[in-house]
Parts: C-alpha cells; sequence; structure tokens
C-alpha cells in the first residue's frame, strides 16, 4: 500500500453509507481505508431524496454541511395531487416538511452522484484513505479480517481490525460472508430519470400521487431540474421498458390532477431512465465476526417510500458509534445496532406495503375504492396515519401498534 498495509477499518463501498461512516471513524481518531470500484460516481436512478429524519441523521453526522454544499436542495412541502382528491383540498393539506422534526430543516433532494462526492471528499478530510477503481475484492472475516484487491495490475492485501461492507444491493461482502438476504414479492415497477425544464413548480416542493394506471414522483433539485419517477403495476413493466421507456415515462406526466401551470411532461432528459421492481430485502443479521454491513449491502427499503439515503446514514452513524465507544469490536459490539435496524426494517416494509395498498393504481372492474382508502391513509385512521408519517418522522416515531395486521385489515377493508 506504500503507506500502510494496516488499517483499523476497511470500508468496501465508497457511496453514501461508506462516505460516512468513514467520515465518522477517521473524526473519531480510527485508520480507515475506503476500497470503490467505481472510478466516478455515475447516476444509477436511485436515492435521491432524504426524509426529514434522515437529514437529522446527517445533521447528527456532521455531514448536512458537506450535503448542502453539494447543492442539495431543501424541499419544505410534500403534495398529494392524486385524482381521489380535489386540487383545493391537496394543496390546502400539504404537508409542512420543515415543521416535522425541530431543527430540521425539511427534506432534501440532491444527485445521487453529487451526494456521494461530498461524502467521499469529507472522509478525505478527515483523514481517511481512498482507493478507487479497484476489482475483484477478496474478504476474510474472522479473527484476523484481511482485504485483497486488484488496482490496475498490482494485486493489494491489508488487514484490518473489521471490515464494513458498504458496497450497495449487490454486496459482494454480502455474498463472500455467506449472509442470506431475504425479499417481498414486486408489486410496483417504477422507472426514473433525471430531467431539466421543468416549469411552474416550485424547488421547494415535492409530489406523490396516482392518477389512473399509473403512480408518480416529483423530486425537485433546483428550480427546473427534478427527479422524476414514474410507476405502473409490475404485470405491466412493459409500459416502462424497452427502447421507448423514456417517451413513455414523459408521457405518463401528463397529468390531469395538478395545475394547469406546471409542465414536467415537457422536460428535457439530462440522464439515463433506467426502471425496477420495487421489493424490500433484507438480512436478519448484519453482522459476523470480523465484518458488518451498511446501507443496501444489509438490505433495502422498498424504494416506493423513499427511505434509503435516511437507512444509509442511520446505520453510519449506529455502527460507528458503536465502533468508536467499544475496543472489544466482537459481534455482541453490534448487538444494539442490528436489533435496532431489524425492527426498523421490518417497520419500513410494513409501511411500504401500507403505501402501496393506498397508491397502487386500480385495475378495471377491481371493487376497490382509492379514495376510501386514500382518507383512512390521510388521517381517517390515526394509526395507518401514523404509519404513514412514520416515514418522515423515522420509524421508531409510531406506536408499535401501528405496524400491525389490524391495520392494513382495516385499510384493505375500506370502501
Amino acid at each position: 500500500m506504500g503507506e500502510s498495509d494496516y488499517f483499523d477499518v476497511v470500508v468496501v463501498g465508497g457511496g453514501i453509507a461508506g462516505g460516512s461512516v468513514a467520515t465518522a471513524l477517521a473524526r473519531g481518531g480510527l485508520s480507515v481505508l475506503v476500497i470503490e470500484r467505481s472510478t466516478e460516481y455515475k447516476d444509477r436512478v436511485r436515492g435521491e431524496f432524504i426524509a426529514p429524519w434522515g437529514v437529522l441523521e446527517a445533521q447528527r453526522l456532521g455531514l448536512l454541511r458537506a450535503l448542502m454544499d453539494a447543492g442539495a436542495n431543501p424541499i419544505e412541502r410534500m403534495y398529494g395531487y392524486d385524482e381521489v382528491r380535489p386540487a383545493d383540498e391537496t394543496e390546502n393539506g400539504a404537508i409542512p416538511l420543515r415543521e416535522l422534526i425541530p431543527g430540521v430543516p425539511g427534506a432534501l433532494g440532491i444527485g445521487h452522484p453529487r451526494a456521494c462526492a461530498s461524502l467521499e471528499a469529507a472522509a478525505i478530510r478527515a483523514g481517511a484513505r481512498v482507493v478507487r477503481g479497484v476489482s475483484e475484492v477478496v474478504i476474510r472475516a474472522g479473527a484476523k479480517p484481511a482485504v485483497e484487491y486488484a488496482e490496475g495490475e498490482a494485486t493489494r492485501r491489508v488487514g484490518c481490525r473489521i471490515v464494513i461492507g458498504a458496497d450497495g444491493r449487490d454486496s459482494t461482502v454480502r455474498r463472500q460472508l455467506g449472509m442470506d438476504i431475504h425479499s417481498t414479492e414486486a408489486r410496483v415497477f417504477l422507472a426514473g430519470m433525471l430531467v431539466d425544464g421543468v416549469r411552474g413548480w416550485d424547488p421547494a416542493d415535492a409530489l406523490i400521487g396516482t392518477e389512473g394506471d399509473r403512480m408518480f414522483y416529483v423530486f425537485p433539485q433546483t428550480p427546473s431540474r427534478a427527479r422524476l419517477y414514474l410507476g405502473v403495476r409490475v404485470e405491466e413493466r412493459q409500459r416502462l421498458s424497452g427502447a421507448d421507456r423514456v417517451a413513455s415515462t414523459l408521457e405518463g406526466f401528463q397529468l390531469r390532477c395538478i395545475p394547469d401551470t406546471v409542465d414536467i411532461a415537457g422536460a428535457t432528459p439530462i440522464g439515463p431512465c433506467a426502471a425496477y421492481p420495487m421489493q424490500d430485502t433484507w438480512v436478519e443479521t448484519v453482522c459476523v465476526e470480523g465484518a458488518v454491513l451498511v446501507g443496501d449491502a444489509g438490505g433495502y427499503s422498498d424504494p416506493v417510500i423513499g427511505q434509503g439515503l435516511s437507512i444509509a446514514l442511520r446505520d453510519a452513524r449506529s455502527a460507528a458509534e458503536a465502533l468508536l465507544a467499544e475496543d472489544d469490536w466482537s459481534p455482541a459490539t453490534f448487538g444494539a445496532y442490528n436489533s435496532e435496524r431489524a425492527q426498523r426494517m421490518r417497520r419500513l416494509r410494513f409501511a411500504a406495503q401500507l403505501f402501496t395498498d393506498g397508491h397502487l393504481p386500480v385495475r378495471p372492474g377491481d371493487n376497490v375504492s382509492r379514495h376510501a382508502r386514500m382518507a383512512m391513509l390521510s388521517g381517517g385512521d390515526e394509526q395507518a396515519f401514523l404509519t404513514q408519517a412514520s416515514t418522515l418522522t423515522g420509524p421508531e416515531t409510531a406506536p408499535e401498534e401501528c405496524f400491525s395486521v389490524s391495520v392494513r385489515t382495516r385499510l384493505l377493508a375500506a370502501r
């Protein structure tokens, strides 16, 4: 390695979770190596909304300024323009995001590549070493952890006290350690892309809704730029697949339920259009001797409720605090992190189910009233409302009974 072939911590993956945990640990006085396979962070059409509880995590990590300096856009209001609600009701009932958590300026919209780069820079400033463009990563956990990887023509082998897997959904750390991942069945197929030229939209306003046969999301990043997502039932995924998916996605934003002064469908794509089935995944136990997982590597929340970046930031803070508080880095060190994360992800799985129950487009002939379900989620059923609110304020902020089967039973029975 030149400077050292041994570090306290080797972080595999330099994205949101990896950059955040590396910064926290380096600031805490540990020697940290971050290895990242990409030579530049690219738009992968995911992870561009930070809920207010995730912004609080960024504050606690001391990273909010880095994100703001990277161009994060404060989102102060969330609108639910929807075919089942009159427009004036939607406008009068916007969720005041900046009022939900004291001291938190609302949610944030930020380009994922910029966020990753800013957190990597923060880690470097804190003293972490970052190596980009690595390949052929081999993990050894146990009593004497080590990581081997290719850097150009050279093969490097680095010893450490612990390996942190922050390498995303297809985590090689998770696979090599034999950690099984579980998943729910997808009901929504979502396409997304970055566009410029949105007209008539306030950058402090985000939008989630359903009209006809599609779900839609608008997360602004500047006065004219926004990340758009369009969802259909998973059995209709062909509508957002193939060579015409860009045109199909934009056409889906020709919406009757939003104000006439707003033009989203006429915007210009400025990034790739990608589509994925929406589902939750999770690992039962995210730690073994000599290794721990953070972020998507340990399983991710269904993106329909936009929790990915908030989860990554909470994971980074929790794992870093555990390591900085203990000298014995056995799996027991991560007991509180593992149990809190398991409950957090379970609650978010339920919240995603409930959200999808209310927003999934209804098929012709279905005996379902979306209006009744949306009324329940909007306050007609206190527990259902608190479940959905917890995706903004933090999954631990709603009572446990809000995540019970009875809540979903009532929602599904609504007519």
